[in-house]
Formats: structure tokens, sequence, C-alpha cells
């Protein structure tokens, strides 16, 4: 049986998800970079033959630790499903001879690589710069138009974006962003490969959406994620996926399998995205390319990661598409033959619709919650009035237990403030949008109130 070493950190899709798709295909070895969430550690035991979680000392060089892993299991092939360990696996497989992203994989995890090699093809994207210091950020806030926003390189789920709309806001957004980093870099969401990553910014002009022209009805985001793969280096649509809008700056509050889009929009996306993955040279992995969607088919490339889509894209997916991704990417790295979309796979292939919310302390407006609230699932499902045929269930690795403070929102922290990841089915993407935004305005009533100590723990 062929064997695969599995490199887990945090972030990407669900581990259990990710465990047991693995493991119908091969004998899995469980490199484990980050704590197993303990709704997990159970199910890999059974599933994994062997579970390995290096010490501190081993890890100063990940790409030697990874290498010699996969050398003493005898790995066939090595895959991550995390953005923050998705380099130094790329790297490790080159060592190995194994199939993998390749050596082109840092141009699509550090956003000033990636956004040169877009600029060097011509394609559409916002104005940036690169800063590495304050000086740096003064000097490119002189040169781009206001408002600008100001993003780590490596960093994943909105960490550390700012918006800077003023020149006397650029010395404070850059020491938040920093110190944001230094956190999210203690709760290991942080790049793994790359000495002092968490050092390196890029900060970019803020383009303008334009939902009217895209979508059919209100409540969409101006954006969407083409999901796909690269096998043997040519790109592989897969399906688009739709959003609601941002919470301030920019952190995604929900993502809605199939995007609600027009046969020819999505094609001219899927055009887009192609000529962004086909620029950064990668050979064997999932992608997942954002792009912004402005008035008269105006579009902008935000960004393309050497891996499928976060929180809960792949079960999306293959709950709507029947698409198995996580099997599909473990056969293609084994050299069995795939049988890949062709073409993005439309809404009227789908099989309904499905859609995760991250559920943040911050109402349909954008504005804060009045008051704190403790995490309480049972509560949502009983309380929560969903439409006909929806079904509810949220995604345990990546929530608090019932009973926990929902943190306050922090715009610079991002994701890092998340309470749960809920997962949505229904008959259509209209229904998950509508259920959504029923969700999202009902929480802070459904929620039971904090008692006054929890809060000032």
């Amino acid at each position: 049986m062929s064997k695969v070493l599995l490199v887990h950190a945090k972030g990407g899709p669900p581990l259990g998800h990710v465990l047991s798709r693995t493991a119908a295909r091969a004998e899995v070895h469980l490199l484990a970079l980050s704590a197993l969430p303990p709704s997990v550690a159970g199910a890999a035991r059974r599933l994994c033959a062997s579970v390995v979680t290096p010490a501190d000392a081993q890890r100063s060089d990940l790409v030697s630790l990874i290498v010699s892993r996969a050398e003493s299991v005898g790995a066939d092939a090595v895959l991550t499903f995390s953005e923050y360990a998705v380099v130094a696996v790329a790297e490790a497989c080159e060592a190995l001879g194994l199939a993998g992203a390749g050596g082109a994989a840092a141009l699509a995890r550090d956003k000033r690589l990636m956004r040169r090699t877009w600029q060097q093809h011509g394609l559409p994207q916002p104005e940036f710069r690169a800063v590495a210091t304050e000086e740096d950020l003064h000097e490119a806030a002189r040169a781009l138009p206001y408002p600008m926003l100001l993003k780590a390189a490596w960093s994943a789920g909105s960490t550390a974006h700012q918006t800077i709309r003023a020149p006397h806001e650029v010395s404070d957004a850059w020491h938040r962003s920093r110190h944001v980093m230094a956190e999210s870099a203690q709760l290991g969401y942080a790049e793994l490969h790359v000495a002092e990553a968490n050092a390196d910014f890029v900060v970019e002009q803020i383009v303008t959406g334009a939902v009217a022209d895209w979508f059919d009805e209100p409540g969409w985001g101006d954006y969407v994620s083409v999901e796909g793969v690269v096998a043997d280096g040519t790109f592989h649509p897969v399906c688009l996926s739709g959003r609601m809008p941002t919470v301030e700056p920019f952190t995604e509050r929900a993502g809605i399998t199939p995007a609600l889009l027009s046969a020819d929009a999505q094609d001219r996306i899927v055009a887009l995205a192609r000529q962004a993955v086909d620029a950064l040279g990668l050979r064997d992995c999932g992608t997942h390319t954002e792009i912004k969607l402005g008035a008269d088919g105006a579009m902008w490339l935000i960004e393309t990661a050497a891996r499928f889509g976060g929180a809960m894209t792949v079960p999306q997916i293959e709950e709507v598409f029947g698409l198995d991704l996580v099997g599909m990417l473990v056969d293609q790295l084994l050299g069995r033959p795939v049988e890949w979309p062709e073409q993005a796979l439309t809404p009227a292939r789908a099989r309904g619709a499905a859609g995760s919310l991250v559920v943040l302390a911050v109402d349909g407006r954008g504005e804060a919650w009045q008051d704190r609230r403790v995490w309480n699932f049972p509560a949502v499902e009983e309380r929560v009035p969903l439409s006909r045929g929806s079904e509810l269930s949220v995604v345990a690795e990546s929530s608090l237990a019932d009973g926990d403070l929902v943190p306050v929102y922090d715009p610079a922290a991002g994701a890092n403030t998340m309470a749960a990841l809920c997962l949505l089915s229904a008959t259509d993407p209209r229904t998950v949008l509508r259920d959504f935004e029923t969700l999202v305005d009902a929480l802070p009533r459904v929620l039971p109130a904090a008692h006054r100590e929890e809060v000032s723990i």
C-alpha cells in the first residue's frame, strides 16, 4: 500500500475531513507541527500508522525534518493543507524527488513575490509597494492613493490587515500590524519555514467593487474565489465560491458554494484565474484564487494560494459537486490517474448548496455587539429560524467549546478573533446567503449573555 506523509499545521480544511479521505487512499503517517484538535485526536490514532509531534529543537530546519520523516516511513508522497507549511513541504518534495507544488511555491505564499510576478505578466491587480520598515511604509504612502491596505506578506485569514486613510495613520498602522503578527505567531498562525517572515509586509491600493454588475440580487460580497488544482503543471478549475461582504477591514465572514454567477461571468473570472496560476509556475497542488469584481467587468487579482481553500471549502465542494478533492490530490501525488474537471463546474451542476460562516462578534452592519456573549451552539440551533430544508452544524475542531466567552472582534487580528465555524446545507446558494444573514442578525440575541465575572477575566 502506498504511504503518505501528511504534514499538519493550523489552517486549511478540518483535519478530520483530511485524515479520513487520505486514509482511504493510502497509509497515513502524520507529522503534527501544531497540536491536534481534541475532537480529532482519537481519529488520528485510528487512521494513522504513526503520529509524530517533533520537539521545538527539530523545527529549526523544517525542510530537513520533513525529508527525514518521509524517508524514515518510506513515504511515496508528502502533502499539507496548511498555508503555513506549504513552502516547507514543497521544498521537501523537491529534495525527495516527489510530486509537489514545485520550486515556485513561495510565489504563491509571499504576497510581495506574487504581486511582482503578476506585474511582470501584465495581470490586473491593485497598485502596490513592498515594505520592510516603517520608513518604507511612509514612502509608499506618499506614492499610493488613499485609502490603502497594509498586509503582512506571509499572513492568512486577514491577519494584520490595516486600512490607512490618511498620513497620520501610517505609524500606528505599522506598529499595530507588527504587534498582531507577533501575537499570531504565539498562537501558531504564522509561517513555519521562512525566518522573520512576520517582518515582511505589502501595502496596496484599495480598489472598489461593484456587486450589482455581477450579481442579480444584493447581499453578496464583491469578490469570489476560484477553487482549482494544478496537475502536472496544467491548471484545472473546479468551481467558484461566492462570499458575503467582508467585515472591516477585509475579514472574511462566509464562503458559499457555488457562486451564483452567469455562465459568461464565470468564464471570464476563470480565465483570469488561469492566467494568475499559470504565471506562478506551480506543478502539482491545490489552488485557491481570490478575485475582486469591479464595475463594467473590471477584475483585480487579490491572491492565489498553492493549496485548497480553507475553512469548509473542500467539504462544501464534496457535498455540492461530489468531488473528493483531498482523495483526488492524494492520487495525483501518487501518480495515479485522476479525472480533473476540464471546466469549472457551474450552479446548474450543483446538488443544492453549502456555506461556512465564521462567527465574529459583529452584526450584519459591521458593528460590534453591544455586550459580551457566550458561545452556545444548542441555543443557536434551537432559536435561529432557518429556511425549510436547511441544516446547520458546527465544526467542533474550529470552534470554541460551548460556554466559552466570544472574543471581542479585533479588525487587525481578523479571523484570530473568531468564536466558531458553522456549516450550512441548503437547497440553493440564495437560501444559504439569506440564512446566513438571518444567523448573523440573530447571534447577539440568541447567545447567552456573559456574566460580569466572565468578562473581567
